[in-house]
Order: C-alpha cells, then sequence, then structure tokens
C-alpha cells in the first residue's frame, strides 16, 4: 500500500483522503452498532491518512516533484 500512495498524483491523493475519512466514519458507525466484523480498518485508515498526510506536505516543502 505505501508504493501505490507514492505514485499518485495530488489529485488522487485528495480522492484517497476522502474514501479513508468516509470508510472511517462508516466502519465507527459499524462499531457502535456492533456490526464490525474488523476492528483493525479503523487504525488501518488512520495510518493511511497519516501517509497521505505526510506525501502532501512532502510535496507542499519541495521533497517531491509534483507528476
Amino acid at each position: 500500500m505505501k508504493s501505490k500512495l507514492e505514485e499518485l498524483t495530488l489529485d488522487e491523493l485528495k480522492k484517497e483522503l476522502n474514501d479513508a475519512k468516509e470508510k472511517i466514519r462508516i466502519s465507527r458507525f459499524k462499531a457502535v452498532t456492533g456490526n464490525l466484523q474488523n476492528t483493525k480498518e479503523i487504525r488501518d485508515n488512520k495510518k493511511k491518512i497519516a501517509r497521505i498526510h505526510t506525501l502532501k506536505k512532502e510535496y507542499e516543502i519541495g521533497l517531491r516533484v509534483k507528476k
């Protein structure tokens, strides 16, 4: 998953960020209702969001070149 995120453009990163946030929202709702099967899903999505924010910051400060 890490290398896949590093290959994405800024627009694609923004889309992935929104998708991960939506997945967390849905997973939290399922956890409250007791229907969440994989509890690790929330943690994995949080880590994905952190990686995306890191990549966006690297683009912003110039460590990565925009595609």
